[in-house]
């Protein structure tokens, strides 16, 4: 249950391809780049380079990851932390954020009819001087759930939707 202060952003999308196809994309960091193109860009830790998320260390700090805008400006970082991977096609990622004390990102991928139903929810809470913005919850919350869209977008643009 999140607290007072945290925010939550759900974004689900149903996709034509398998679960199993769909997950080795979206874990891998070509997928992860190409949801978040062409504005964004997120670089990898040196230690997990060339990792998929289903091949990095489980609850142990990864490293620093730059968030790039148009691939470039550094606009914020992400200090990994895989928290958990499974069951089946699922992880929750915890780490820390310039911008944001606490980010969990939990992404399921489950089989649906002929294609499959992937999942996002995202869980965060401003640091201190952000949150003392009058108006910056609302305006973190569409960001992040504006960039979310747009990642389902480029799933559904890559994957097709499902019928």
């Amino acid at each position: 249950m999140p607290s007072d202060r945290e925010l939550v952003v759900v974004q689900t999308s149903r996709l034509a391809a398998p679960a199993d196809q769909v997950w080795s994309r979206a874990v891998s960091p070509e997928g992860i780049n190409h949801e978040l193109g062409p504005w964004m860009r997120m670089t990898m830790p040196r230690s997990v380079r060339g990792m998929t998320i289903d091949e990095v260390p489980v609850g142990e700090p990864l490293g620093r990851s730059w968030i790039l805008l148009f691939g470039v400006l550094p606009v914020d970082y992400d200090d990994l932390m895989l928290a958990e991977r499974g069951p089946g096609f699922r992880f929750l990622e915890h780490s820390k954020l310039l911008n944001m004390s606490s980010w969990q990102h939990e992404r399921e991928v489950r089989p649906a009819g002929e294609g499959c139903e992937v999942t996002d929810r995202l869980t965060f809470e401003l640091r201190r001087v952000p949150r003392a913005i009058p108006g910056m919850h609302r305006v973190a919350r569409a960001i992040i759930a504006r960039t979310f869209r747009h990642r389902h977008r480029r799933l559904v643009a890559w994957f097709g939707a499902a019928a």
